[in-house]
């Protein structure tokens, strides 16, 4: 069995690394991604689980998670169609990252709107 094995440098401006990261870096990416940590969640679930996400976005994020291997769809034959996403392997290698990096934002708002009024009042004088 032969396995090539690429090296990639996320600071080099043509690195494939970098679709990935562009991808991973979207809030709505991060947010499905966490919401998935708890097992398999239908389409409509994760709709009404996020808040401010339109159903357009969330197909379109939803396709680029699945592209890029992080997430499955299965589709269940009923009336109407039901379809499920769950992370995958590869996804779940993202879950301490992805829970650690949502969670940090709520932990420290509150030192980030003092630093933020600081650096405005700095700022304006």
């Amino acid at each position: 069995m032969t396995t090539t094995e690429q090296s990639y440098n996320v600071y080099e401006d043509r690195c494939p690394t970098r679709l990935v990261l562009d991808c991973l870096a979207d809030k709505w990416a991060l947010l499905i991604l966490d919401r998935l940590q708890g097992g398999p969640v239908r389409f409509n679930h994760i709709r009404r689980d996020i808040k401010g996400i339109s159903q357009k976005v969330l197909s379109q994020t939803l396709r680029r998670l699945e592209r890029n291997g992080l997430i499955s769809r299965t589709i269940f034959p009923t009336v109407p169609v039901t379809v499920e996403y769950a992370l995958t392997p590869l996804g779940r290698t993202l879950t301490d990252t992805v829970s650690a990096l949502s969670h940090w934002a709520e932990q420290n708002m509150d030192a980030i709107f003092a630093a933020q009024r600081a650096y405005d009042e700095r700022d304006a004088g």
